[in-house]
């Protein structure tokens, strides 16, 4: 005599409504929704393969991974220059307003200065965004801060700075490392 072992109601994947399975790998209630789980499950690997594209696109990108690193040094810049008041206007740093890592000569056309700290300074938004670095209050301050020999440097320097791919990520590591670092003195 063979005896039928009772059947193990599933819900469906997709409207939820309980089913007797055929199989156990039936995940369905019907037809209309077997359609629309194969759909969702195509939508799902495309999406998937959509992202791991964009990532190896985005690491293959010049210009992503220099926004990248620009990020970096800026965070670094701001977290080295806490509690120093903006170069240019003095105002504190009490948290009142936004800080900027403001660059002496614009990072737009002095490519090979973009990353030196020499030539990067915590600002606030008033001065870096609004007046555009507020240069004749930058340059004084700056003479006492690096002194006029270093400032003449930086106005002279005419460096290379075509940065390649490998460069922008080993740099955007340093100034991670330093952030780290500055983190660990902080605490």
């Amino acid at each position: 005599m063979i005896v039928n072992k009772p059947v193990k109601l599933k819900k469906c994947k997709i409207c939820g409504t309980e089913f007797t399975p055929r199989s156990i790998s039936h995940v369905t209630c019907n037809y209309k929704c077997a359609i629309q789980y194969v759909n969702e499950k195509d939508k799902k690997k495309k999406q998937q393969q959509n992202r791991r594209d964009k990532k190896e696109y985005y690491d293959n990108d010049r210009k992503h991974q220099l926004k990248l690193t620009q990020k970096a040094c800026n965070e670094y810049i701001r977290a080295r220059d806490k509690g120093i008041a903006c170069i240019s206007c003095g105002k504190p740093d009490d948290g009142t307003h936004q800080r900027h890592a403001s660059h002496y000569r614009p990072a737009g056309t002095n490519k090979q200065l973009m990353f030196n700290e020499l030539n990067i300074h915590a600002s606030c938004m008033q001065c870096n965004a609004i007046k555009s670095g507020n240069l004749v209050d930058y340059r004084i301050s700056l003479v006492n801060k690096i002194g006029i020999e270093k400032i003449e440097w930086l106005e002279n320097y005419q460096g290379d700075y075509k940065y390649t791919i490998e460069d922008l990520k080993e740099i955007r590591e340093y100034y991670k490392d330093k952030i780290k670092l500055l983190k660990e003195v902080s605490l």
